[in-house]
């Protein structure tokens, strides 16, 4: 068996940046508005939650441990957001332009991109498609300041909390993530299109099973940005 190498050209991975961001809000029978460009995002930071283990004793020993279900959060700043976030933000409009808060906050769902840099291509490797289900946003903090000599845009700040949905074969989960280096080209143009939609398509939010009969089986033909 060869020896094991470390730094070869070409291997040395990072993941940076994010973009791409596109809201779907969800209607009342559970499927997913038109999608809409989401501007103006600096940060998507992904939490996991759960997982704990329980221990279990027997015979005077440890006898095994049960870990918890895991929860998918997530904290998304901006320093702007649709129109369609309004209602997810617990806004809702009561006349043109005039809106008032504290309503019923929209559950939604949202995908964005993020790349995937190396030391030979740098940051256009390749990419990441994050696709997030069930979603919803705690009240947050929006603070205004004076205009002064050190100008500076409010930086919005979403707490997200989700629900996972069936996924058949596996546990229920509520983050899809695809890599463009790692599935074949043509599904993967396929699946943005869905996303992002096209000439003769509205961009729609594919469930996990229309996301898997789209990729089909693991693919070897990567695909940069």
């Amino acid at each position: 068996m060869p020896r094991l190498e470390w730094d070869k050209a070409g291997q040395k991975l990072y993941e940076t940046g994010v973009d791409q961001c596109v809201l779907y809000t969800q209607n009342s029978d559970g499927t997913y508005a038109t999608g809409v460009a989401w501007n103006g995002i600096t940060a998507i930071n992904q939490s996991a939650s759960g997982g704990d283990t329980n221990d279990l004793y027997a015979d005077n020993i440890k006898y095994l441990s049960l870990r918890a279900a895991e929860n998918y959060g997530a904290t998304i700043e901006a320093y702007t957001y649709p129109e369609e976030f309004a209602a997810c933000d617990g806004s809702a409009e009561i006349a043109p332009g005039v809106y008032a808060g504290q309503q019923a906050r929209k559950s939604f769902g949202y995908s964005y991109r993020t790349l995937i840099g190396n030391d030979t291509d740098g940051d256009s490797h390749g990419y990441k498609l994050h696709i997030v289900y069930n979603a919803t946003v705690s009240p947050s903090e929006k603070s205004y300041g004076t205009v002064n000599e050190s100008p500076d845009a409010i930086n919005f700040s979403w707490e997200v909390s989700t629900t996972p949905v069936a996924v058949e074969g596996f546990k229920p989960t509520a983050h899809i993530e695809i890599d463009s280096t790692k599935v074949d080209s043509a599904k993967l143009t396929t699946l943005e299109n869905m996303l992002y939609g096209g000439e003769s398509a509205e961009a729609t939010l594919p469930t996990p099973a229309q996301v898997i009969s789209t990729m089909g089986p693991s693919g070897a033909t990567g695909s940069t940005s």
